[in-house]
């Protein structure tokens, strides 16, 4: 068992990167409910996501969704979000939105649609240069509906060519993050759709690549902490979209329905960081942890806040997991009593820990309280009104 003040300081080393796109007007493919005081700029979603950090300590960068994040200038951008006390974090292309990608962005029948996605990412990487951001965050709708309606073979060999092309210019110190969804929009195959397909590309394209986990996009009953465990276990895990899901999408608050879920991949986290294996935990200590939700009925703020710490109560727990007792347990073939001293660990109420290390760092003791009577809240709903909104994702 950790003392207090280890526990205080792997607290405080928490971060959980927000995604501008979860402080403006987006929602599902039926409907987006405009909300008030919804961010409608990307300097008014930085403006909301400092006040996350303020609010929670561990939010300290803002994930960009590029083009609809796009400015003239990133340098100043990046100079506004340090002077709100973030930074400006993984940069996340759009590959999905445009009439020509029907049928795909980087596995297209299309040559020419294929490279024009290809210099979409590269016009990503050059952001990156700009804003100082590590990971280069990629998700692809590319797939198909029908059988015989295209070469599965031939669509593996093209996407990796083009992330090839993507990788080679990176530069040192920069990371691309391959996602993977099982399915949809496409609903017979998809290109990238599962960890496996994830991780032979990233192996093949060399050590600046790795697996993105989105924890909605797996099948009913996946177990995600194996795959966390496996992909830490290769070196290839980089990060994570967190959020839930109970049935086929993935726009949740974390930890809501899956509380138990979220802290045992929390436990391989934390296990994996003291492994004795260098490069299981060097990776581990790489992980980057990004919030991926659009808060289509919940207040945008408020939504984001209760993930943050979600995420923070999961970690809390996993950190008094005694590793070593549970170790000998498992070698011991104790099966319920290894079971058990998981179990106690997530029954554990952290709430007052959390709170005295809220204290401790001089943050509000009750964040969502904070919020509510918050100056920033009441001028972002005065100020910005209440736009109009309409279905599916924003647009350029």
């Amino acid at each position: 068992m950790k003392d207090k003040s280890t526990l205080f300081s792997a607290l405080a080393n928490q971060a959980i990167e927000t995604p501008s796109w979860g402080y403006g007007n987006s929602g599902t493919r039926f409907k987006t409910f405009a909300a008030p005081g919804a961010a409608r700029t990307v300097w008014e979603k930085i403006d909301d996501a400092a006040e996350v950090h303020r609010i929670t300590g561990i939010a300290p960068s803002i994930a960009l969704h590029i083009p609809w994040d796009k400015v003239s200038d990133f340098t100043e951008l990046a100079g506004y979000a340090e002077s709100k006390g973030i930074k400006l974090g993984a940069i996340n292309p759009n590959v999905f939105q445009k009439d020509e990608y029907k049928l795909g962005s980087i596995a297209n029948p299309d040559p020419a649609v294929r490279a024009g996605a290809v210099e979409h990412l590269l016009e990503c990487v050059e952001i990156m240069n700009q804003t100082g951001s590590r990971d280069l965050s990629l998700w692809f709708a590319d797939g198909i509906n029908y059988a015989g309606q295209d070469n599965f073979r031939r669509r593996k060999r093209v996407v990796r060519e083009s992330l090839q092309t993507v990788y080679d210019h990176l530069p040192e110190g920069k990371r691309m993050l391959l996602e993977y969804k099982f399915f949809e929009p496409s609903f017979y195959f998809t290109d990238v759709f599962d960890w496996g397909i994830a991780l032979i590309h990233c192996q093949a394209l060399g050590p600046k690549a790795q697996v993105l986990v989105d924890l909605g996009h797996h099948a009913q009953s996946t177990n995600i902490e194996a795959i966390v465990a496996m992909l830490l276990d290769e070196g290839k895990l980089g990060g994570f979209h967190f959020n839930a899901r109970r049935y086929a999408d993935d726009d949740l608050i974390v930890g809501t329905t899956n509380p138990y879920e979220l802290f045992c991949i929390y436990n391989e986290l934390v296990a994996a960081d003291g492994d004795d294996d260098q490069q299981v935990a060097k990776t581990a200590q790489n992980v980057a942890y990004m919030i991926d939700q659009s808060h289509n009925i919940e207040p945008k703020l408020e939504a984001m806040v209760q993930s943050v710490l979600n995420c923070q109560e999961a970690f809390a727990k996993a950190l008094i997991v005694d590793q070593a007792v549970l170790a000998r347990a498992q070698e011991a073939g104790d099966i319920l009593g290894a079971h058990r001293l998981l179990n106690e660990a997530f029954q554990t109420d952290v709430r007052p820990l959390i709170r005295e290390f809220r204290e401790h760092q001089g943050l509000p003791i009750d964040p969502i309280r904070e919020l509510q009577s918050s100056r920033h809240l009441k001028q972002a709903i005065e100020t910005r009104g209440t736009a109009d909104a309409g279905g599916g994702y924003p647009t350029e």
